[in-house]
């Protein structure tokens, strides 16, 4: 046999054997739909929010600014509204039971995700269809920041309006000890959320391109590939 016949068939000794995938559908087109709002508000109002607190916009611009960033909340406001409605009623993957670790289960696989992805201590860490628990939780707790950004920024937008909206939260002034607090705790939010956006992302590319489950395009699509594992395979992990 030549050598090169002999090199051939190591190498395809070696050749991992195909993986089996099925498809799932897990996320339900208003799941998706909101995403993209949101995605798409949440980046016009990190902009936007720190070009009025830094000043940094064109003389001629700050109407503009100031509208673009009021449309864009109040357009990520109704979004959070119906994908709230959407976990009450939507598939298991939407439900907010699942955003929120109740369960020891819930509990342990968020310590074996801090093992895998963020300690390495771990090779490979659970396989969930949908998010992970440590995914949902920061998830809940972004929506939780969402509230509370929003809740500052009625307070902020309640001394220059005399709509009932924003007049409903004047109350936050003094509670937070004045306006100067409340632009305060409203700009930290918004480093939190160009933190999370930064994290989403990275981490949604990193799930696509070495696990190969169809991350991303499961918030188009809708559908995931989700590995079979043989038992041989489980075995040899």
């Amino acid at each position: 046999m030549s050598t090169h016949g002999v090199v051939k068939n190591i190498f395809w000794a070696h050749k991992p054997a195909p993986v089996e995938c099925r498809r799932v559908y897990v996320w339900e087109l208003p799941v998706r739909v909101t995403h993209w709002i949101n995605a798409v508000a949440l980046v016009l109002v990190c902009i936007t929010g720190y070009l009025i607190a830094s000043g940094g916009y064109h003389p001629y611009w700050p109407g503009g600014i100031r509208f673009t960033h009021l449309v864009s909340a109040y357009v990520l406001i109704f979004s959070f509204l119906a994908r709230l409605y959407w976990g009450l009623v939507g598939n298991q993957y939407a439900k907010w039971n699942s955003f929120l670790p109740f369960t020891k289960k819930q509990w342990q696989e968020i310590v074996d995700v801090i093992k895998t992805y963020v300690l390495r201590v771990k090779k490979r860490g659970p396989i969930s269809i949908g998010h992970n628990s440590l995914a949902a939780f920061i998830y809940f707790l972004t929506y939780v920041a969402l509230v509370a950004e929003t809740v500052t920024g009625f307070a902020l937008y309640s001394s220059m309006s005399t709509w009932w909206l924003p007049r409903m939260f004047t109350w936050v002034v003094p509670l937070l000890g004045g306006m100067m607090a409340v632009h305060y705790w409203h700009h930290v939010f918004l480093w939190f959320f160009v933190a999370f956006i930064i994290a989403h992302v990275c981490v949604s590319f990193y799930h696509d391109q070495f696990e190969g489950y169809g991350t991303i395009s499961s918030i188009v699509s809708g559908w995931k590939f989700v590995r079979e594992e043989r038992p041989e395979q489980a075995e040899a992990e």
